[in-house]
């Protein structure tokens, strides 16, 4: 098995993708673990590279990811244990959306925080 591959659950294989490395559409080969192509925005990266051009489904290979190696990925993905952490919580921001949510209710973020 590849080192960042791991043994996926039945119910997690299917219609999971290619087990190949795939070339995305800035031409990075995707799942060889080299990562490291001229057309990579990692390699042209600037001040005025927007970071967004390095999210979405065509950065991740659906078997050979740094990420599955995590202990959450691997309960989930091969023992079938779901993570038993609560609702994503914030030290300063309520991550709730409510109808009945007025501006007020928000928590506010202390000034120290903001400064460098």
């Amino acid at each position: 098995m590849d080192p960042y591959e791991i043994d996926f659950r039945p119910e997690f294989r299917a219609n999971r993708g290619p087990r190949e490395p795939f070339v995305n559409a800035h031409g990075v080969v995707i799942g060889d673990h080299d990562y490291v192509s001229a057309t990579s925005p990692l390699e042209q990266w600037s001040k005025e590279t927007d970071p967004s051009v390095m999210a979405g489904e065509q950065w991740v290979h659906p078997y050979k990811d740094i990420g599955f190696l995590t202990e959450e990925n691997k309960d989930l993905f091969e023992r079938g244990i779901a993570p038993n952490s609560g609702l994503f919580m914030h030290p300063t921001h309520s991550t709730a959306i409510s109808i009945d949510m007025d501006d007020d209710d928000y928590f506010s973020v202390p000034e120290v925080l903001d400064e460098p």
